[in-house]
């Protein structure tokens, strides 16, 4: 059986001629193009970013930093991290008028190592991030390191899930950690789990750097 240009490798589809290239994206555009007139709806999503590998703060401030490209109010609150400076704040700070950044933690709970303070301490997290996803005026909340509140039983899950199904129809959520409770995916309209393949932490004894890590 002849295999067709659409399904062939990536190795066979560098040999294909200009004109044959061509057809095979012509076919391409016409499926994405159906596909992206057959959706029409918004709404505010609930975003899960966990996993065991890097990037998951990442790739929320990235989002963040789009909101606020189009003129969105934000709002960002780290659960975990708090007892140090994080960098994003000194650059996120440039947008006054459209953002707010609480960090209530203090520090990983390895470091703090009293779970009553650190359970005080979410719950009051919590509140404050939820008087922001009540909050219509603003169109994205960053709840940093959330789930690893979730995880270590600080928050309750139920609470949680309840704020959320709360909020207003275009209010957008992302929720980040590893470790996010299945409830909570379950409730999410995107998640994405960070894979860890290689860290020069593990693997060579590199320390965390600027503009890396922190």
């Amino acid at each position: 059986m002849t295999q067709s240009a659409s399904s062939t490798s990536p190795s066979t589809d560098s040999q294909l001629t200009a004109e044959q290239h061509q057809q095979k994206m012509q076919r391409r555009k016409q499926v994405q193009d159906q596909r992206v007139a057959e959706r029409s709806q918004e709404k505010g999503l609930v975003i899960v970013h966990t996993g065991n590998g890097k990037g998951k703060t990442t790739a929320a401030l990235g989002m963040v930093m789009r909101s606020l490209g189009h003129g969105y109010k934000v709002a960002i609150v780290q659960f975990i991290k708090g007892a140090w400076e994080p960098a994003e704040k000194a650059v996120l700070g440039n947008w006054p008028d459209q953002l707010v950044f609480h960090a209530m933690g203090e520090g990983f709970t390895w470091e703090t190592q009293d779970r009553e303070r650190d359970t005080a301490k979410a719950k009051a997290a919590w509140e404050q991030a939820l008087s922001y996803i009540q909050n219509p005026d603003y169109r994205l909340v960053l709840l940093d390191e959330v789930n690893i509140a979730l995880k270590h039983g600080y928050l309750d899950v139920a609470t949680v899930v309840a704020g959320l199904e709360a909020k207003p129809a275009d209010t957008h959520v992302i929720l980040t950690g590893r470790g996010a409770p299945k409830e909570l995916i379950d409730q999410a309209d995107l998640v994405t789990e960070m894979t860890l393949v290689k860290h020069p932490f593990r693997e060579q004894g590199v320390k965390a750097q600027p503009g890396i890590e922190f």
